[in-house]
């Protein structure tokens, strides 16, 4: 069984507040299934976008996995909170997180998509 969206947000924040590194929710989507985007801000001032992986890059041997795939790096923050924005339009019931972390390694952080 997957996890909740609200659940595995919350999962994540705590878990990067409580690395060293600064997790915030910004946009409260739909409890039980809302997509969940990550805005992150890099050292130089920059912010890298991550979105849902599409279905076909999961694993079938862990289908309740969530995985991100980047949609935009290295970018200006009103870039990003555009996209945002607009996919909110389309979309009122997803979640945004904002993660500042400066140590450079963030395979840890959360899942992403290997590129096909």
């Amino acid at each position: 069984m997957r996890l909740t969206s609200e659940f595995w947000v919350s999962a994540l924040v705590r878990r990067i507040n409580g690395s060293g590194a600064f997790a915030a929710l910004s946009n409260k989507g739909a409890v039980e299934a809302g997509a969940i985007f990550i805005k992150f801000r890099n050292a130089d001032g920059s912010y890298d976008l991550f979105g849902p992986a599409p279905q076909m890059v999961y694993d079938q041997t862990k289908p309740d996995e969530r995985l991100f795939t980047a949609l935009k790096a290295g970018v200006a923050e009103m870039e990003i909170n555009d996209d945002l924005e607009k996919q909110k339009r389309w979309d009122r019931d997803l979640w945004i997180v904002e993660i500042e972390d400066y140590r450079g390694d963030r395979s840890e952080l959360f899942p992403v998509a290997k590129e096909i």
